[in-house]
């Protein structure tokens, strides 16, 4: 074996390596729920719930939770059949911006329905319910 092909072989060999070590997680694009609050217009801006520590706007979110969104995600918001659990870390830890942006346009492709007839007062009452202890 040649002295360069030899190198190139060690130099592939620890890519490769590399590649295992990071658990081939470089290079995947995120999947699911993840990437469509990824994809949310306004995910990252960083814009505050104007309903935030408010009891009655998480009282308001989750009637508006009870009516429009258990029938798909449980009375608990646990999830059932292909609808995710809402009481995940993800969706707990996601920027408000960008679940009010999820519900707003929805994702039909994986049967999430656009909410975008509700004022946007009540989307933050959702995500302030969403994200709230309250169970």
């Amino acid at each position: 074996m040649t002295p360069i092909r030899h190198a190139l072989l060690l130099f592939a060999s620890l890519l490769l390596l590399g590649g295992l070590a990071l658990g081939g997680q470089q290079g995947r694009k995120p999947r699911g729920l993840r990437a469509e609050l990824g994809k949310a217009p306004g995910a990252a801006s960083g814009r505050a719930n104007p309903f935030a520590g408010q009891p009655e706007a998480v009282l308001a979110g989750k009637k508006l939770f009870l009516r429009h969104c258990a029938e798909c995600h449980g009375q608990d918001g646990q999830g059932q059949g292909k609808a995710p659990n809402l009481r995940s870390p993800l969706v707990q830890g996601a920027p408000p911006e960008a679940l009010v942006r999820f519900l707003k346009d929805g994702n039909l492709r994986r049967g999430m329905p656009a909410w975008s007839h509700l004022p946007e007062e009540r989307l933050w009452q959702i995500v302030s319910y969403l994200q709230s202890t309250e169970q």
